[in-house]
């Protein structure tokens, strides 16, 4: 089961009304609730920045090229994350063309079905708000992700990289997605 769905159960109510509306928001809840520590675990693998005063660079650091913490063209990378970032959360983008915008798309496609074919994984979008490069080809975004058009997780945090020329959502970050929805148990493939 992915994102923790019961569809058994989700099936056997389908009435309308004050008990229903409260259910949606304690789903939005439960999700929020699943999402958040797993996607903060995301961000910073390093532990954070310190108050440490950075080194003095010595002769022979200055005399290299700084390395680029950006792709050449930073705009059109932004523009191009944010365009597939929000591609690949559509319900209404298919598997295969997700696929092509998940880093490696079709060694991903078990988790990629999992997450999709679950009832919430297909009403979930995100709008990313803040696209940060760490290198050429690698990048931290900041998203909302929506359910049903509430957002359910604000700010959350995943990863894109360039791959083939093509900046995608991070294997990553679908992972941490669909382990923390799960029993505990681990994700083949993630």
């Amino acid at each position: 089961m992915v994102l923790g769905s019961d569809l058994r159960r989700s099936n056997a109510h389908s009435e309308r009304g004050p008990r229903a509306a409260g259910r949606g928001t304690a789903l939005a809840a439960a999700l929020l609730l699943f999402l958040a520590p797993a996607l903060a675990a995301c961000t910073d693998d390093e532990g954070g920045g310190g108050n440490a005063t950075p080194p003095t660079p010595t002769v022979e650091q200055t005399e290299r090229s700084p390395a680029a913490t950006a792709p050449a063209d930073a705009g059109a990378a932004e523009t191009e994350i944010k365009q597939n970032w929000q591609k690949f959360f559509d319900p209404a983008t298919s598997l295969e063309d997700k696929q092509t915008v998940l880093e490696n798309g079709e060694q991903m496609a078990p988790v990629l079905q999992a997450f999709s074919g679950d009832e919430r994984g297909g009403q979930v979008q995100a709008k990313v708000s803040k696209v940060e490069f760490t290198s050429p080809t690698e990048a931290n975004v900041t998203y909302d992700l929506t359910l049903k058009g509430a957002t359910a997780l604000p700010n959350a945090a995943g990863t894109a990289v360039e791959q083939d020329g093509t900046w995608k959502v991070s294997a990553k970050t679908l992972c941490a997605l669909v382990q923390m929805s799960g029993n505990g148990s681990p994700v083949p493939g993630c």
